[in-house]
């Protein structure tokens, strides 16, 4: 899947409508802001299957704009395959990370780094926290939290 020399890295969260599509979108508006984008796959899903095919939630494409950044992504769930194909898997808290791990069990050749995206956190915040029942202010808070870590993970990886 990855190019040659390539790296990549799957973002995942319960549904992926909220944190994990964020956390795309702002990884590859970085990556593509340090000219290496092309270096990388860059995608996101979903532990459930709740929202297969769904745009990512309205006011977190509104945070992602405010912030200048597009995304088109669907939801989708996390595969098999993403585990023998992707180089890192970040998720965002605990539930993600047991249920992540779980599956991982059951895959053979699963070559994926399974994380917390938060563990990157210069500010120590280990948990990104599920914004859906909350506001934008919880919105805008996943996305700074994004930003602080996809920017530590890029730079670890780069």
């Amino acid at each position: 899947m990855a190019t040659t020399g390539g790296r990549s890295v799957l973002f995942v969260c319960l549904g992926n409508i909220c944190r994990s599509p964020i956390a795309e979108a702002v990884f590859r508006k970085m990556a593509t802001d340090n000219g290496v984008v092309d270096k990388w796959v860059i995608d996101s899903g979903a532990t459930s299957d709740w929202n297969t095919g769904s745009s990512p939630d309205a006011r977190g494409l509104a945070c992602l704009r405010k912030h200048g950044i597009e995304t088109d992504h669907r939801a989708r769930q996390v595969t098999k395959d993403d585990f023998m194909t992707f180089d890192h898997i970040l998720c965002m808290d605990e539930s993600n990370l047991r249920d992540l791990n779980k599956k991982a069990s059951s895959v053979k050749t699963s070559k994926a780094k399974i994380e917390l995206l938060g563990s990157y956190d210069p500010e120590k915040q280990l948990i990104i926290q599920d914004p859906y029942y909350g506001s934008d202010k919880d919105f805008e808070t996943v996305y700074e939290q994004c930003v602080r870590c996809c920017k530590a993970f890029l730079e670890q990886h780069s």
